[in-house]
């Protein structure tokens, strides 16, 4: 099945788009560890099944050096040993803030509590916009029907011109 629509080939999306990108500019320039980025955006694209987000970021993340061991847990990282303190509370904090609908309170006054024991305010800035980003993304892309698979990492920077 081919994408509904190309975000690149209408004016008004591509607009759109060169924005999302340097929205994004902004999370990936700031001092929340590289690392960190990847695995909340994949988990959250994981929760909302977009496979073009799922297929960028783990692409992204290798390429950046991630270990396949910790690419492939992070599904199941609170049965896992590989993800730090730091790591785990950025994980709960993106599938809390994923999972609005499903849970009463939103993001828990608990898991708000271990993120601000690990992370200085820039960092939690950054990272409360990227789970608001990604989600964003997700939902473009699983609206549009864009698949993953053919993704190669670095192929969006051009975006930011």
């Amino acid at each position: 099945m081919e994408a509904r629509f190309s975000l690149f080939e209408n004016d008004i999306a591509a607009t759109f788009v060169k924005r999302f990108a340097h929205a994004a500019q902004v999370i990936h320039t700031s001092p929340l560890p590289a690392s960190t980025q990847e695995l909340v955006s994949l988990r959250a694209s994981q929760i909302n099944g977009c496979g073009h987000c799922i297929d960028m970021h783990t692409k992204e993340a290798a390429a950046a050096g991630e270990t396949a061991v910790r690419l492939n847990l992070v599904a199941a990282w609170r049965e896992s040993t590989v993800f730090t303190d730091a790591e785990q509370a950025a994980l709960a904090l993106a599938e809390e803030g994923t999972r609005l609908a499903d849970a009463h309170e939103g993001v828990s006054d608990a898991t708000w509590a271990r993120v601000r024991e690990h992370y200085d305010d820039d960092q939690i800035g950054a990272l409360v916009a990227l789970v608001a980003l990604i989600n964003a993304a997700n939902r473009l892309a699983v609206i549009l029907r864009q698949k993953g698979g053919s993704y190669e990492p670095g192929m969006f920077a051009a975006a930011l011109n």
